[in-house]
């Protein structure tokens, strides 16, 4: 049996339908639609049994975020290990989403600065400082190099997603893809829980103690001199004493004392309850409605 390869057109295929990755995005699995939908060329031509077509489609139909762009590189390793799998080698569901859900995380770090903090505004101000001298060919250069950019760095960087990713699948008797998944399952854990402290925000309110400030602690606004003189002494108090000198009482919450005992054990708290309900099947709808409920209560009741 002849060895089936994706030729430059099919890639080229995914490479261009791999542009319109968030034209179906949705809450519950994100990008999914959007990859699979890129998949389509490669799943036709490697296999042509219309169950294993099937099969392909619901693999890439599971859960997948990351920076637009960025994402090139892994659909192209993706790529190569169906490649393999249509060839017959042992290329399971799970290393392949292992593998996507392993680069998808430290990749979508590099997209966001490299892309929209860098290279978008200085094309930008390049346009903009072109347009305002009076030159039609501001607007027109912006979007003609954004767009040359864009779409040579998706090819060539799926190209060699590709290229590593068939390395990758020939050397699976040596254990080198479960390496990789591993090490990138791994890094995108890290990544995931770094960013933890930094997109979970939740605070309990309810008020622990109340301790009244000793003299000099706090601003005395009724002895503050009239006029621009009082305004400069309520500053330099303010500067000396911080936010809690604005208070006769230092009221103490419980997030505050969360906090001094474990510095974001709230936001960890609830990101591994959803893990752990996910884990269990339950939807993803549910969860943020559940979230959503939970903190409109706790809103009203005053404890959150």
């Amino acid at each position: 049996m002849a060895e089936i390869k994706l030729s430059q057109k099919d890639r080229m295929s995914v490479a261009w339908r791999h542009q319109f990755l968030q034209g179906s995005w949705n809450y519950e699995r994100m990008q999914n639609g959007g990859w699979c939908y890129a998949m389509i060329p490669a799943i036709k031509a490697l296999y042509k049994d219309k169950d294993e077509q099937a099969a392909a489609l619901k693999r890439h139909l599971e859960f997948y975020n990351t920076h637009p762009y960025v994402s090139a590189p892994i659909i192209g390793v993706v790529l190569a290990l169906e490649e393999e799998r249509a060839n017959g080698a042992q290329v399971e569901d799970t290393a392949i989403q292992g593998v996507k859900v392993g680069m998808m995380g430290p990749l979508a770090g590099v997209g966001d600065p490299v892309f929209w903090f860098t290279v978008r505004p200085i094309l930008g101000a390049l346009g903009a400082s072109m347009a305002l001298g009076g030159s039609m060919l501001g607007p027109i250069l912006f979007f003609v190099l954004w767009n040359v950019i864009r779409m040579a760095f998706l090819w060539y960087t799926q190209e060699f997603g590709y290229s590593v990713g068939a390395s990758i699948a020939k050397d699976l008797s040596g254990g080198l893809l479960g390496k990789v998944t591993e090490i990138a399952s791994i890094l995108g854990m890290f990544i995931i829980g770094a960013l933890v402290q930094r997109w979970v925000s939740i605070s309990f309110t309810p008020v622990v103690s109340t301790v009244e400030q000793a003299e000099g602690a706090f601003i005395d606004w009724a002895s503050l001199p009239a006029g621009t003189e009082g305004i400069k002494s309520a500053l330099e108090q303010y500067a000396s004493l911080g936010p809690t000198g604005l208070n006769v009482e230092k009221v103490t919450t419980l997030q505050q004392n969360l906090d001094q005992l474990i510095p974001g054990l709230a936001a960890v708290a609830l990101t591994l309850l959803c893990c752990r309900l996910l884990k269990k099947g339950i939807s993803p709808i549910a969860i943020i409605l559940a979230l959503f409920a939970v903190g409109i209560v706790g809103r009203l009741l005053n404890f959150m």
